[in-house]
């Protein structure tokens, strides 16, 4: 609607409005999240994690509306039609820019659950930030090194056992659960130091997504696989905000998960195998989509 102005004003002025709207929607989070954790009663503490979810989507609706009014990006989508809001998730795609999370965001909203990172147990005590990641039910993870566990062999499997019961809440409540399991962004760089056998891909991190789904257990039900991509380059933030991306197109996927998806992945080495094919396999079919986009483009 205002993509007649100047890029560096649509930039600053759209930058403006994340930044109030973000900090408007942070004030009613934080509040909630105090009377969630001042009153233990689950009944409670259901209805406030509905409530705060709930603010976290309007959340992302006042930033899609800030998209549309400043920088009027043509989003093509499919595979939309199969996502419900009551149903449990695994989202995973690929990871090129931070404009990722403002896609995913915006495609996602009224499509399926809020989208939920799994964090560090000790970002929990992070001051004011972490209180509200509790709130609005963000998995926390209790993760000890293979050298911590060769010293104390009598923990091998508690921190799984900790983190499936933290996502016990999951079992009455529909989530969403985001995972980059490139573990960082593409860059040319990357790639090559990787020696990625992907074209557009970086090598896909196994440990990460196995150790979600072995916690989360039968708490998720359905894969996600989100293929992003910029049909004229990997776009910055600023561009993105500034009105600089005109187009992104976007393929999801999504199927069951199934038993042989989840298990011991850090001391089954069959499982560990099987699922590193499976990924790798899920990746390399990912990998020919982004080639597939690419054609399309140019032609």
């Amino acid at each position: 609607m205002l993509r007649f102005l100047p890029a560096v004003l649509i930039g600053c002025l759209s930058f403006l409005l994340y930044v109030v709207n973000t900090l408007f929607w942070f004030v009613p989070i934080f509040i909630g999240s105090i009377f969630k954790l001042l009153i233990p009663l689950k009944p409670w503490q259901k209805l406030m994690s509905y409530l705060l979810d709930a603010m976290a989507n309007s959340w992302v609706a006042v930033n899609t509306l800030n998209q549309k009014l400043f920088i009027g990006t043509k989003i093509d989508v499919q595979g939309l039609s199969n996502l419900k809001l009551n149903d449990w998730y695994l989202v995973i795609s690929n990871h090129q820019s931070w404009v990722d999370i403002l896609v995913l965001q915006r495609i996602m909203l009224g499509q399926i659950p809020f989208l939920k990172f799994f964090l560090k147990k000790e970002l929990i005590y992070v001051p004011v930030i972490g209180i509200a990641w509790w709130a609005l039910d963000f998995p926390f993870m209790k993760r000890y090194s293979q050298a911590f566990l060769k010293r104390n062999p009598h923990l091998i499997g508690s921190d799984i056992k900790t983190t499936r019961k933290a996502c016990e809440k999951f079992k009455h409540k529909p989530v969403s659960i985001m995972n980059f399991i490139e573990g960082t962004r593409f860059t040319q760089a990357k790639h090559d130091k990787q020696n990625s056998p992907f074209e557009h891909l970086l090598r896909p991190k196994a440990g990460g997504i196995a150790y979600v789904l072995d916690a989360m257990g039968k708490h998720l039900t359905k894969v996600v696989n989100v293929t992003i991509y910029y049909p004229k380059g990997i776009p910055s933030f600023w561009q993105f905000i500034s009105g600089q991306v005109h187009s992104i197109k976007v393929k999801v996927d999504t199927f069951d998960i199934n038993e042989k998806m989840s298990g011991d992945y850090f001391n089954d080495k069959a499982f560990k195998q099987s699922f590193q094919q499976w990924l790798n396999q899920l990746w390399l079919e990912k990998d020919q989509e982004l080639k597939l986009l690419a054609q399309q483009t140019k032609s």
